[in-house]
């Protein structure tokens, strides 16, 4: 997918313009992209959005009619529209592979590259991936609520907009929801689409028996039937059983049916047993109305016999305490040979200087026990003393049988995609899967979940404290 350059807030061609006048546009410089809380009040988050981030940096141009707009603005100077007919994006972008679990504080995406195409890129890339990395979180919780259940995007009609409907779809698959409704991001990302009908179709028809008879006669082998469009226990689900015994005499066999509203838990429990009565144990429920992860849970806590759950404007929306935005920001820590840090009264918001490695350590059984922020040059191993990036003083020990891996890799470099990162969604997604199950239990919680411990080095806690000292020096 192509994004257009301008894409991206006023001030960063500003800047771009400034830099070009104070002669910094070739100033080596270092970016990293992170955000400070789990979203949702959660225990993790699912890394999305890096290959469209990577599509947007290779096809990084501005066309003519781009300068054209810009030079009308009028606060532009002639040698800087110039400059931008051949601005490119060249640098490197280092990020672990989608559909990894990350966290709150973690160097997600560093950009390393000229001061100007490293700068410029920002706004970009914050809206990517912090929206991708939104909808990928939420949808892997909806899919650990479902427990085995199968689950589909209904989101579309509820997304932010055309390109927010498209890249939900995408970011949902990898965090579990390996179909949608939506037809063009089927198309565009090859994602199983699934749908059935709506109430529309019932009541375009004389009666409801009628509108599913005509239903099953032009889809024998797919029907699903919307029952709750009058009665779900005393209309829908009867006149969804005569369906089923006269596709089944025509050698066919109804696939579903689904409920969207009323109590789903005690509906979806009398269906399964009228239909399990009548002979139709294949028959599958599925289920949809205003579904997320808390929902889920409680119609499985109550006993609910739902086979499939169709989620929409909750995932959609990204909705929930917590929810609504990623709070990603993009924040410069090196510029030619220093390296930089952002200075606050609260230490908890200061930034990490300067290149660094995050690795993440492991039991010997693979599963995870804490991410550590390092400087690039550093090596992590086991028995070292690692800090606790907000507060002064306290640490812990690597274990000393533990296995230490970094897992981020360089995904561009010179403004080229690394060919052997290039993945389907559904290697991303069997990743989320993986990647969730080596957590701690106690991070898979909704409410007061465990929190993962993300430390920083030695070598990084010593820098950050000595350059926190030359500032107040200073």
């Amino acid at each position: 997918m192509r994004y257009s350059p301008l894409l991206t807030d006023l001030y960063e061609l500003t800047m771009l313009a400034g830099y070009l006048e104070e002669g910094m546009t070739e100033t080596p410089a270092v970016f990293d992209l992170f955000f400070r809380h789990n979203p949702f009040r959660g225990g993790y988050a699912v890394f999305a959005g890096l290959g469209s981030a990577l599509d947007y940096l290779e096809s990084l141009r501005f066309s003519g009619d781009d300068v054209a707009y810009l030079r009308d603005l009028g606060i532009f100077r002639p040698s800087f529209l110039d400059y931008l007919r051949d601005f490119r994006f060249r640098g490197t972008v280092t990020a672990p592979p989608e559909g990894s679990v990350v966290f709150a504080n973690e160097p997600l995406v560093t950009i390393e590259g000229s001061l100007a195409e490293a700068q410029f890129v920002e706004t970009a890339l914050l809206n990517i991936v912090n929206f991708q990395t939104l909808v990928a979180t939420k949808a892997a919780r909806i899919v650990h609520a479902a427990a085995g259940g199968t689950v589909i995007e209904f989101g579309l009609r509820r997304a932010q907009g055309p390109d927010g409907g498209l890249s939900e779809a995408r970011a949902a698959y990898i965090g579990g929801v390996r179909s949608t409704s939506n037809v063009l991001a089927g198309r565009t990302f090859g994602i199983p689409v699934k749908g059935t009908h709506a109430h529309s179709w019932i009541m375009a028809f004389p009666d409801e028996l009628a509108s599913f008879r005509a239903y099953a006669e032009v889809f024998p082998d797919s029907t699903i039937l919307l029952v709750d469009t009058y009665d779900t226990l005393e209309s829908g689900i009867p006149n969804a059983i005569t369906v089923a015994r006269e596709l089944r005499e025509r050698g066919h066999e109804l696939r579903g049916v689904r409920i969207d509203s009323g109590d789903l838990a005690w509906l979806s429990r009398e269906a399964r047993r009228m239909f399990d009565e009548a002979g139709f144990p294949q028959v599958k429920i599925v289920a949809s109305n205003e579904l997320d992860e808390f929902v889920i849970e409680s119609i499985r806590s109550e006993g609910g016999r739902i086979d499939i759950y169709g989620v929409g404007t909750k995932l959609a929306a990204c909705m929930g305490e917590g929810g609504g935005a990623l709070g990603g920001v993009y924040k410069l820590v090196r510029a030619g040979e220093e390296p930089k840090l952002k200075v606050t009264s609260d230490i908890a918001k200061a930034t990490l200087p300067d290149r660094k490695r995050l690795v993440r350590v492991a039991a010997p059984d693979g599963s995870f026990v804490q991410d550590v922020i390092s400087l690039s040059a550093e090596t992590v191993s086991p028995g070292d003393s690692v800090y606790d990036p907000t507060i002064v003083l306290q640490h812990v020990t690597v274990p000393r049988d533990a296995r230490i891996f970094d897992f981020r890799k360089v995904m561009m470099r010179d403004g080229k995609r690394v060919a052997e990162f290039s993945e389907s969604l559904e290697a991303m997604a069997d990743r989320c899967a993986g990647e969730i199950r080596m957590l701690p239990q106690g991070c898979l919680r909704f409410v007061n979940p465990h929190r993962y411990k993300v430390s920083i080095s030695r070598g990084l806690n010593d820098l950050r404290h000595r350059l926190l000292e030359e500032m107040r020096r200073r």
